[in-house]
């Protein structure tokens, strides 16, 4: 393991460097890595793993024909590498549970059938495990039970991969049966295309993940984009200039240099007013939503959101009520500003393969 610093406290992560694609696939070479869902994160790490030569197949329920359909598209074959979900949990060593949380509590059943002794049962997320109170998720002794978390959407864990960047994840073992699943995990997390991994626990991912979406990655962001936004039209703006100077800027400027070099350098490379203010303001913004965020973490560490998250959307009728909600963001003045600008952006130029672009692993094409 590598020793980084991270502001004055020193942790270990692992690097592609230190454990290369090629360690990985000897570590795995021996293992079927069964691909449980083809929704979110399902697709990006199987077709990772696919590219980077491991031996990967999708387990998924063909009564949701747009994952199955997708799944065709994407080249895996019925039959041979694409299954319905037991199918492929029996032919796996290694099941990786990638359905929504709340779908991991109805299949737990039948997939918990088709482990065998010294299978790895691995998560992208605490979820299921830290609150097994409510999910009834408690795997066997004779397995290893392993977590892997890129830190992004499938998206981005695809799009990161195809640039040669790969993602950052978090990794955590949470029973070791065989004795090996440290090195299991670690070879999984450098198969789906991690750049690189840090260690945590079950219950430290969960607590942060759930905090994390709810508050700055999607909640927070969100809903304090909308509050500018709103005061701003209240007050005459337009909704292109709204717009503007609640997203637009944010997020094709200003967040590109916070992840360049930070907070400050970004500050650094902004107008005098704007650095006054920023300054001024955000000892303002952070007392504002500091108890809100003691607030959340109370509840996701007590199980609150968790028994939200598993009763709602768990529901048959989730779905239709889930686009009814996303529409509404969807159509309201502010994202409908937003689609307009987007199209007046100038199209950015297709960029050829070349060394820098490739996939993790060597792989031109992916």
């Amino acid at each position: 393991m590598a020793v980084i610093n991270f502001g004055g406290v020193k942790e270990d992560v692992v690097t592609r460097k230190e454990f290369s694609v090629a360690r990985a696939r000897r570590v795995l070479k021996n293992e079927t890595i069964a691909v449980i869902g083809y929704g979110v994160q399902g697709p990006a790490q199987a077709l990772n793993m696919k590219d980077n030569g491991f031996n990967v197949i999708v387990g998924q329920a063909k009564k949701f024909k747009a994952d199955w359909d997708r799944a065709v598209k994407d080249g895996w074959k019925p039959g041979k590498t694409l299954f319905d979900i037991d199918e492929a949990a029996k032919r796996g060593t290694i099941i990786q549970m990638l359905v929504s949380d709340a779908a991991q509590k109805a299949i737990w059943p039948s997939i918990k059938k088709c482990l065998n002794p010294g299978d790895a049962l691995y998560f992208s997320h605490g979820f299921s495990i830290v609150y097994k109170d409510q999910t009834k998720i408690i795997p066997p002794k004779d397995v290893d039970v392993i977590l892997v978390a890129p830190k992004g959407s499938g998206t981005s864990v695809r799009r990161n991969f195809l640039s040669g960047a790969g993602i950052n994840s978090s990794f955590a073992v949470e029973q070791d049966f065989t004795g090996k699943a440290r090195e299991r995990c670690i070879a999984i997390g450098i198969a789906v295309g991690s750049g690189y991994l840090f260690p945590t626990t079950f219950r430290n991912e969960v607590y942060s993940d759930l905090t994390g979406e709810r508050g700055v990655l999607m909640g927070a962001l969100a809903g304090i984009m909308e509050a500018q936004y709103d005061t701003l039209r209240a007050h005459g703006h337009s909704p292109s200039e709204a717009f503007n100077e609640t997203v637009e800027e944010l997020t094709q400027s200003l967040i590109r240099l916070v992840d360049e070099n930070g907070m400050d350098w970004m500050y650094s490379n902004c107008s005098a007013t704007a650095q006054r203010g920023a300054l001024d303001w955000k000892p303002k913004f952070k007392k504002a939503v500091l108890p809100v965020f003691k607030e959340l973490y109370k509840r996701v560490a007590s199980g609150a959101e968790t028994r939200r998250v598993l009763a709602v959307c768990g529901k048959s009728d989730y779905k239709k009520r889930l686009a009814k909600e996303l529409a509404a963001i969807h159509d309201s003045e502010m994202w409908q500003a937003g689609a307009a600008t987007r199209s007046l952006r100038p199209k950015e130029k297709a960029r050829k393969i070349t060394k820098s672009t490739k996939g993790v692993g060597g792989r031109k094409t992916n």
